[in-house]
């Protein structure tokens, strides 16, 4: 059975997600982040990227981690390719070419996306959010360009989906920059409108903040 470590406030609710999009069973061991523990509502966590436990599991320290028997990954790109191959149907790639494209984009929210976004969402002023934004302009410019009349970035909702729309999300409350790509914007509605999101979302929620 799958085993995902880490909280789904954390990269570990790519995996959740996607896992809530297949439906199967897995076991989840919610492991916190060790800064978060100066939080009192999170001080309790049983374990935590510190905790030898965990440390025994991810020797970086870093969530999410995932076993599939024998099998450790621990990025949730590679986690979540891994789960999608392995059992998410239509989920994963059905060709070379489908591959090829889930590869390009997934990478590309990666290298691409991810860190300019999250810096939005971390800022602490005017000018970082306006230095994260005018990095983020290439990259959304090529995924508003490329989702003019598509629903999904393949043609169905698939694993590459589920990846970008995370590292996106994090610049969704830069309300004027999401206007300014109403194609993206329209497509990360469409992904987070998904039951799975949802729960996904929800069970974030109730987590500590």
């Amino acid at each position: 059975m799958i085993t995902v470590y880490g909280c789904y406030r954390s990269r570990a609710s790519r995996p959740l997600w996607l896992l809530g999009e297949i439906g199967m069973d897995f076991a989840h061991v919610p492991v916190v982040q060790a800064y978060r523990l100066a939080d009192p509502a999170a001080a309790d966590a049983p374990v935590n990227t510190a905790s030898a436990e965990f440390l025994a599991v991810n020797p970086m320290g870093q969530i999410p981690a995932m076993t599939d028997g024998d099998l450790l990954l621990t990025e949730s790109l590679a986690i979540c390719q891994h789960i999608a191959r392995s059992h998410g149907g239509a989920l994963a790639p059905q060709t070379a070419a489908e591959q090829a494209l889930c590869d390009n984009w997934m990478l590309f929210a990666a290298t691409a996306v991810e860190s300019p976004a999250l810096a939005i969402l971390q800022a602490t002023g005017p000018e970082q959010i306006a230095a994260a934004a005018e990095k983020l302009a290439r990259p959304f410019a090529r995924l508003d360009s490329y989702l003019q009349g598509r629903d999904w970035l393949l043609d169905r909702f698939t694993v590459a989906d589920i990846m970008v729309a995370e590292c996106a999300r994090y610049a969704q409350g830069h309300a004027p920059l999401m206007a300014a790509y109403p194609a993206l914007a329209g497509w990360l509605t469409r992904c987070q409108a998904r039951p799975a999101f949802q729960a996904m979302w929800v069970a974030r929620l109730a987590e500590p903040a």
